[in-house]
């Protein structure tokens, strides 16, 4: 959704290898099976807990009640203090010192998990713990301790606000989360006016990027990933001294990229061509559309229509989970999405939803499966570059036009 990791680390992979015929093979299996319950066909160590709530999210979105076991899963994920990691192949297992916990991961939990409702535990718990590790600026960073950036601080943002939190009233030395956005906003005029930045640069200089704007827009309009389309407002760039300004001017400059490359946004790895970011795009269509300018954001959703199907496919649920909240976001139908009814796909990526009048029982099985083999870190390598969501809002991203 913006927010956030929103395409699996694998699948980014994937998509990559295909446009590159000389990387190596994107899809190495995991030493053990993959649990059941879990969203996805590829190794979830980077992903797992991201991923799984995208998924349910979505679907709860379109009205199709998640899997108990799918639910109880992500619910397991959580560490005692309330903080999730990316993944836990043993949940049994304590978590400790060397367990890295993620701040986007937590956020996407929280808001999946307040949507499906009968959590407050969970999402108190995992509220508390990203209270806990805000920074000093009010933003967040993707682990604890991390320096504040557009993306985690925005994904956080939406998790409280789903869970009733007031995000300008959650302040640390005085300082709330829309604090941290405002100094990741650029001025007006220049180059990538009104745009907002991942993080400064080692001099503290400020470059646009696509990724982060999409949002950083969300982030300033206090939403998460499911919006409804907003009332239209004024997107002249103007000095951004509130959060409201701030996510005009980044609407602004979200609908001049589009429009400059017919609908979509683009992205390119160092020694590759240029090419068609679907996931960006995407969250794009959630951010104008929450911002209210709906007929940019229509002319976007009607480019998905026509060219995500191979994208999303490669990709997995978290993709299919973009496209469906771009879908929502602009009252369109996601079980006809361009002929294509991503409900259906994104279902079938997992276990099978919930019929009518079943429910989840106190016995219910968790085959969370045991930890996976050595992972490949190639394709780490080869996603680095690349902007697809919030993918790895933590690391360093490439800073794009």
């Amino acid at each position: 959704m913006n927010v956030r990791r929103s395409a699996a680390v694998l699948a980014a992979v994937a998509v990559i290898g295909a446009a590159t015929p000389a990387a190596a093979d994107p899809s190495p299996s995991p030493s053990h099976a993959l649990p059941s319950a879990l969203y996805g066909n590829t190794d979830p160590k980077y992903d797992g807990v991201w991923r799984q709530s995208l998924a349910l999210l979505a679907q709860d979105t379109v009205g199709v009640k998640p899997p108990a076991k799918s639910v109880q899963w992500l619910t397991r994920q959580q560490c005692a203090d309330g903080g999730f990691a990316s993944y836990r192949p043993d949940p049994t297992a304590a978590c400790d010192a060397k367990t890295m916990l993620d701040t986007n991961a937590t956020s996407a939990a929280v808001q999946a998990l307040t949507a499906l409702g009968g959590h407050d535990d969970v999402t108190g718990k995992a509220v508390g713990w990203l209270k806990s590790v805000q920074n000093e600026d009010g933003g967040w960073g993707y682990s604890p301790g991390g320096a504040s950036d557009t993306n985690s601080t925005s994904v956080v943002i939406g998790a409280l606000a789903a869970a009733g939190e007031k995000p300008d009233q959650v302040e640390k030395d005085g300082k709330s989360p829309y604090d941290a956005l405002l100094k990741l906003a650029l001025p007006c005029g220049g180059d990538g006016g009104g745009a907002f930045a991942f993080q400064p640069d080692k001099k503290g200089d400020l470059a646009a990027n696509a990724d982060a704007t999409a949002a950083g827009v969300l982030g300033s309009l206090g939403q998460g990933m499911v919006v409804e389309p907003g009332k239209k407002s004024d997107t002249t760039c103007e000095k951004a001294t509130t959060p409201k300004q701030a996510a005009a001017n980044g609407a602004g400059y979200l609908t001049a990229a589009l429009t400059k490359d017919d609908g979509h946004l683009m992205s390119a790895l160092a020694g590759a061509e240029p090419q068609p970011d679907y996931g960006n795009t995407a969250d794009a269509v959630v951010a104008l559309a929450a911002q209210g300018d709906t007929a940019p954001a229509e002319k976007s959703v009607r480019w998905l229509e026509k060219n995500s199907a191979a994208w999303a496919a490669q990709s997995g649920p978290a993709a299919y989970a973009q496209l469906i909240f771009a879908a929502h976001a602009t009252g369109t139908n996601p079980r006809d999405f361009g002929g294509a009814d991503l409900v259906k796909q994104l279902n079938a990526t997992g276990p099978a939803p919930r019929t009518a009048g079943e429910t989840k029982t106190a016995d219910e099985k968790d085959d969370s499966g045991p930890g996976f083999g050595v992972w490949w870190f190639v394709g780490i390598c080869l996603v680095a570059g690349i902007g697809i969501g919030f993918l790895f809002s933590g690391r360093k991203k490439k800073q794009q036009p």
